[in-house]
């Protein structure tokens, strides 16, 4: 079958489009083929700083004949659905279709329309340039007068169709068989036959088409280049593969920097050089640290051997690199405590108050969370106090990614305690799915303490002000803030009770905002916008926050920030707050729990239970579950559980009752229906002693004891006994009893949320 091969001839495509734009061609071109009855085969896409190019296999020579029957209205339909049908079909007149008989429906219109196939080249002529009007490109230019969009100036087009040019223009610019090689070593336009023929004679004319395969020559060359000189290359894929479109013929070459710049942290030297010159770090194999040498990609092979190339990227690695120095030289010279006191100055959200306010919240939570995780509190406090200081850097001004590991740098250097540097670095953690938890068994307990205080803050802080994660929208990234937050908690196995943090959180948020507002116009109180601002703020406290309280001494006093952190609780509305927060915990958790490969049922069934906010004793109460569901006994106790609910279930409906009620004992005759009493009395206190110290393996033990007389009660017991004077209230008793069974197993989960 036909090949179809497909070249777009620009100005330089910036690289972070290009792997994006490479998959928009191959998927849009395909669509649009199969949407006009040419189903293609394999279809490969490549892309080069300059082109677009793609090449679909096996392309059908023309679309298939197509037939198809169309029927219509009724004969004595009204003219408007007449005329309707003629339109849809294109018919000039009724005259034209068949009336077909049929005695159950009534005579109808029947239109036979036969569309004959068309040629390959006249589709492919009208999918290439309805692509190209709606490219996706995350940012295009209009040129010249015309009107079409593309990345960068369009210049030449390639279509070919076995072998045959494809008749299209596009913005002006005609499709043809003529492409131009690399923009220095291979300018010239040549014709090319075909996609091997193209792909040949591109790197004859200094082109290698296939970025994996360009970037893979860099790594090659770059790594033989460090071991050349006894060093190693610092590897870094999603700089590999910049440089690989930023480049057609990529050659790499090694330059130095003075080792006076080695006194600044390694991290800031590595990002100066990538960010700047997309430059590779080398280190020493021997001693680990970077070398004053970097290895640069060029797109081109000079003359002189790369002398002037190395040379003019040493001259700007020079400045930039200077740069980094004075910030480092000029930042340790405020202490921390200076900068950590600026974050007054940097507004966090205007309803929260500012970066430093935010601080001191997550000092507070840090020193109340430190207890739970062997910290030291007063470290955990003093840690959160500094986490945020090095936003007010000049280093983290130039380089925003190196916050927190610029922090526990300064704090190093003005001598601060190792746990509390290494927590300022790590409360970031985890900062995505893929990323690390700070552990307290690696000796970073305040680390933990000040990274799930940082989490909660946040959430608490947002769900406060209702800026809660919509279905189109997270732009606060709370849901990751949340995952982040039960990652620390499950990987350290916190045990912490959330709804009391979070409630005496929200209650720290609220008084605060609610002082800010009264200090600012206490401040000025002729300054309007000030005065705004605390009847704003008074207006939030009053009608969200105390509405419907009983605490109404505490209005208008400045106390009340303390108070409601003290007697949050007693709020109504800060309850509420903190019940919706822990209900997106729980499925921010169910989703994390199912990533795991935890079924959803099982997490249902747990979390059916009612308030569960330990959520390291939700998932072993989850995997202790899952064991014993898994056992002979766990299988067979699911289903006699599930049919006793059932039968309540029903008997309830039926009577309007409800046989909730503890079965009396003295009507207790079968001997199955004595001996599943006595055990569902062993099995319901073994099973509470058991989970009150949180052995949910012995848990699941003690229900296993259920199964043997469930089962014998069922099949030697009947529920709805008939025929004695006392068959009421036996069938009462029974069905209570059953009631019992389920009351038993509610201890651990809901079963009647688990699937079998």
């Amino acid at each position: 079958m036909p090949e179809l091969l497909l070249e777009l001839f620009s100005e330089e495509i910036p690289a972070r489009m290009q792997a994006r734009a490479a998959e928009d061609l191959r998927r849009l071109m395909l669509e649009g083929l199969k949407a006009q009855g040419l189903a293609a085969g394999a279809a490969k896409a490549y892309v080069t700083p300059r082109r677009l190019a793609l090449v679909v296999e096996d392309v059908p020579a023309r679309s298939p004949d197509l037939s198809e029957e169309r029927k219509g209205p009724r004969v004595n339909a009204p003219e408007q659905a007449i005329a309707g049908f003629l339109k849809s079909t294109g018919l000039k007149s009724i005259k034209e279709a068949e009336v077909v008989r049929d005695e159950k429906r009534g005579d109808f219109y029947l239109v036979r329309i036969e569309k004959p196939g068309r040629a390959a080249n006249a589709i492919v002529g009208e999918v290439v340039p309805a692509v190209a009007a709606k490219f996706p490109w995350p940012t295009s230019m209009r040129w010249g007068s015309g009107r079409m969009h593309w990345v960068r100036p369009l210049h030449s087009i390639v279509c070919l169709l076995d072998g045959e040019v494809v008749a299209f223009a596009i913005a002006e610019v005609e499709a043809g068989c003529t492409t131009r090689g690399h923009r220095f070593h291979g300018d010239a336009p040549f014709e090319v036959a075909g996609a091997a023929d193209y792909i040949k004679r591109l790197k004859a004319h200094k082109v290698i088409l296939d970025a994996r395969e360009r970037a893979t020559l860099i790594g090659e060359e770059a790594r033989a280049l460090a071991k050349e000189h006894k060093l190693s290359l610092v590897e870094d894929e999603a700089l590999l593969l910049e440089n690989a479109g930023l480049t057609e013929w990529p050659l790499v070459l090694m330059g130095s920097f003075d080792e006076e710049f080695l006194s600044v942290p390694a991290e800031c030297l590595m990002l100066s050089m990538k960010q700047h010159q997309k430059c590779f770090s080398l280190k020493s194999p021997r001693t680990g640290k970077l070398a004053n040498r970097f290895l640069l990609v060029s797109n081109l092979t000079p003359k002189d051997g790369g002398a002037a190339i190395v040379a003019g990227n040493e001259k700007v690695i020079r400045a930039r690199l200077s740069d980094a120095k004075f910030f480092w030289e000029q930042d340790r010279r405020k202490p921390l405590d200076e900068m950590a006191a600026a974050l007054a100055g940097i507004t966090f959200h205007e309803r929260l108050g500012s970066q430093k306010e935010r601080v001191e919240r997550i000092a507070e939570l840090a020193f109340q969370i430190a207890g739970s995780v062997d910290a030291v509190p007063e470290d955990a406090r003093r840690a959160a106090q500094l986490c945020k200081a090095d936003l007010v850097s000049g280093m983290v001004g130039e380089f925003p990614e190196l916050q927190g590991l610029m922090g526990r740098y300064y704090a190093e250097a003005a001598g601060t305690k190792p746990e509390i540097a290494r927590a300022i670095e790590l409360h970031y953690k985890p900062k995505g799915a893929s990323d690390t938890v700070p552990k307290a068994s690696d000796g970073d307990a305040v680390a933990v303490a000040v990274a799930l205080a940082d989490k909660l803050d946040t959430l608490a802080g947002f769900w406060a002000i209702g800026e809660k994660p919509t279905g189109s929208g997270d732009p606060y990234q709370l849901r990751r803030a949340a995952l982040g937050a039960i990652r620390i908690v499950l990987e350290n196995d916190l045990r912490l009770g959330m709804r009391s943090l979070i409630v005496q959180h929200l209650g720290r948020i609220i008084g605060s905002s609610y002082e800010r507002h009264l200090r600012l116009a206490a401040e000025d109180n002729r300054n309007e916008a000030a005065t705004a601002q605390w009847h704003a703020g008074l207006t939030l406290v009053e009608e969200r926050f105390l509405a419907g309280s009983k605490h109404d001494h505490l209005k208008g006093t400045f106390e009340l920030g303390k108070a409601l952190s003290e007697a949050a609780g007693a709020f109504p509305a800060i309850v509420e707050i903190a019940r919706d927060l822990l209900a997106f915990f729980a499925e921010r958790l169910k989703v994390y729990l199912r990533e795991k490969g935890a079924r959803h049922d099982l997490i249902d069934a747990v979390f059916a239970l009612g308030d569960q906010d330990d959520l390291a004793l939700i998932v072993k109460r989850v995997e202790a579950l899952s064991g014993f569901l898994g056992t002979d006994d766990g299988a067979v106790l699911l289903t006699g559980v599930k049919r006793a609910t059932n039968i309540i279930r029903d008997e309830e409906k039926k009577d309007g009752l409800s046989y909730a009620a503890a079965p009396d004992a003295s009507l207790l005759r079968a001997p199955q229906e004595v001996a599943l009493y006595e055990a569902i009395r062993k099995v319901k206190a073994d099973t509470v002693a058991a989970i009150n110290v949180e052995n949910f393996a012995g848990a699941m033990r003690a229900l296993a004891e259920l199964r043997a007389p469930v089962d014998a009660f069922f099949d030697k017991v009947t529920v709805n006994v008939t025929g004695l004077a006392e068959a009421a209230a036996l069938r009462s008793n029974r069905l209570a009893l059953l009631s019992e069974i389920r009351a038993a197993t509610f201890t651990v989960a809901d079963f009647s949320k688990i699937a079998g």
